[in-house]
């Protein structure tokens, strides 16, 4: 496995709360994930975080002075980079009844109050972590396949110059060049690299 394959699996978790115990109490519960833990203070905070990485998933506070956690949230949602990160929204108990409502419609995929049960919040956190190195290696195999795709287009273009060319074609190599090219597109097809 390549450094590269190995920092793609790490999936980060950004930590967003105004009060330390909160942070403290959320690392607590998730440190056992052995998955790198980003705090931040305020939305601001979290907001330049997410533009200095990925996340899988964003713990997110909604009373927080300055940026509260619903203006967080659209504006995560408002950035292309960051729209698609899932937001688990943290509350404690005595929130307005329409926090959760209200939550949903800013973009969180999820809502918990505070104390939350450490079982759920680590049970939830980890499906996202899940989706986010199932969404990884999708995209390394889009990539692979476009590549893939490519190589093949460039070998029949060649090939079709060949064919097209006022010469005599030599015909073991057009054999060898096709042989090459049934390769590629048997690994294309079984999506692996040839």
């Amino acid at each position: 496995m390549s450094a590269e394959e190995t920092t793609d699996e790490r999936a980060s978790i950004l930590l967003v709360d105004d009060m330390e115990d909160n942070l403290i109490a959320l690392e607590a519960v998730l440190g056992s994930l052995n998955e790198p833990l980003v705090r931040a203070r305020s939305g601001e905070e979290a907001m330049k975080a997410l533009l200095r990485q990925r996340f899988a998933v964003v713990l997110l506070d909604i009373r927080m002075p300055g940026m509260d956690g619903f203006e967080t949230a659209a504006n995560i949602k408002r950035l292309d980079q960051t729209k698609d990160v899932p937001i688990i929204f943290l509350t404690g108990t005595d929130a307005d009844a329409g926090y959760a409502f209200r939550g949903y419609a800013t973009g969180a995929a999820d809502y918990l109050t505070k104390p939350f049960d450490p079982w759920v919040l680590r049970a939830k956190v980890t499906v996202f972590l899940d989706l986010h190195r199932k969404n990884q290696q999708l995209e390394r195999i889009l990539t692979q396949e476009h590549t893939h795709a490519a190589q093949v287009s460039t070998r029949l273009a060649a090939l079709e110059k060949q064919l097209s060319a006022d010469d005599q074609p030599d015909i073991p190599d057009l054999r060898r060049q096709v042989r090459e090219l049934q390769r590629l597109v048997t690994a294309l097809r079984d999506n692996r690299a040839p």
